[in-house]
């Protein structure tokens, strides 16, 4: 994600953190001192949103490690102002396990609640045997902490994309159906509906703009969600040979960097694989092109500019494995090669008019999602 640093790891997983984190934890500082006067209290609002975080880091991780059961990578997980996310290279199709990792997270956060009550009962941090929660959230920090980890449990289980209660209302769904894009429309147009809730009345009752900004979480959330499936479903067992683009311009390692910009400008194709002799050498991207044209000049050789390191798909795959792993190298284009000849290119914009195609022959009005 732009604008994200890496903390580092944990469990094997990249841990980043956006810069608008970094205006969160401004906002909660300049409003504890306007409040208090006193530096000390705003250096422990501070301490307690980065305490909070950490729970939400542990929530992600159960995410993460009830996936890597049932062999799905995380690529990194993100903490943002309105919480955590944790990047798996795919859902679990398996509606038992979606189930799974959905209510690993809050399983979380549940345990960790439990593990400060009894804090509070071993020290005597609860009121009395009349105490309500009110009380508990205002005997101290301890109190806080569970106090919120008991809302970040609530709010994850509201069933709406893309918080985990969208995801258990999916998994039942298509564990009742057996019709997994149904289920994730049906669960779309509920977190779409709690947007709509959300935003009125964030806006016109509770006058909090923070909770309108969730409602257009959850509403794009709830559309790329079922975007996302509908484009999985029609390219599920789709050979690649039906959507990769077979007239390619291609380099010679020899040629210099003129001739790529002249294709470049005469056509469409932006990644060019160069070849020698028949045989599939590298790949030039036009990110490559554009910094050696402007570091070193047209007249260099494509040789010395191309990736000699390149993904590369063969013609048995499916469509659906190919576009993972374009979202997952971050690359625009993958050659489709057998014994070393390349027998044609997939990108991700022929996919996406494979995929609108598909979808206005069936009559619907799915777009692609490309990551």
């Amino acid at each position: 994600m732009k604008w994200s640093w890496r903390l580092g790891w944990i469990g094997g997983i990249a841990l980043y953190v956006h810069a608008t984190f970094l205006l969160l934890l401004a906002w909660v500082a300049i409003g504890e001192y306007q409040r208090s006067q006193s530096p000390a209290a705003a250096l422990s609002g501070v301490l307690f949103v980065l305490v909070v975080f950490a729970t939400v880091v542990l929530h992600e991780l159960g995410h993460a490690l009830s996936a890597r059961r049932y062999g799905i990578h995380t690529r990194d997980i993100t903490l943002l102002p309105i919480g955590g996310v944790a990047r798996l290279e795919r859902m679990p199709r398996e509606p038992k396990q979606e189930l799974v990792v959905a209510l690993a997270g809050p399983a979380v956060n549940v345990v960790i609640a439990g593990l400060l009550y009894l804090w509070l009962r071993v020290t005597g941090g609860i009121p009395g045997p009349g105490a309500t929660w009110t009380s508990i959230f205002e005997s101290g920090f301890v109190g806080q902490l569970l106090y919120t980890n008991l809302i970040i449990v609530g709010f994850n289980l509201i069933p709406a994309f893309p918080m985990d209660g969208g995801r258990v209302l999916r998994a039942l769904l298509a564990m009742r159906s057996g019709d997994y894009p149904r289920a994730t429309e049906t669960a779309a147009r509920v977190g779409r509906f709690f947007a709509l809730v959300f935003g009125i009345v964030g806006i016109f009752f509770l006058e909090q703009p923070f909770l309108a900004l969730i409602a257009l979480f959850v509403c794009l959330g709830a559309a790329g969600e079922a975007a996302a499936v509908q484009t999985s479903a029609m390219l599920d067992g789709v050979p690649i040979q039906r959507l990769m683009i077979t007239d390619v311009q291609t380099l010679a390692p020899d040629d210099p960097l003129s001739r790529p910009v002249r294709l470049i400008l005469d056509g469409f194709q932006q990644d060019f694989p160069v070849v020698e002799h028949g045989t599939m050498r590298g790949m030039l991207t036009r990110a490559a092109l554009l910094k050696a044209l402007a570091e070193r000049g047209e007249n260099v050789r494509v040789g010395d500019v191309m990736a000699r390191d390149f993904q590369q798909a063969s013609p048995q795959e499916t469509a659906e494995e190919v576009l993972a792993r374009l979202r997952a190298c971050g690359c625009h284009s993958m050659p489709v090669i057998r014994d070393g000849q390349l027998l044609g290119v997939l990108t991700m914009d022929n996919v996406a008019e494979y995929v609108m195609v598909q979808a206005a022959l069936r009559g619907d009005r799915a777009r692609f999602v490309p990551a």
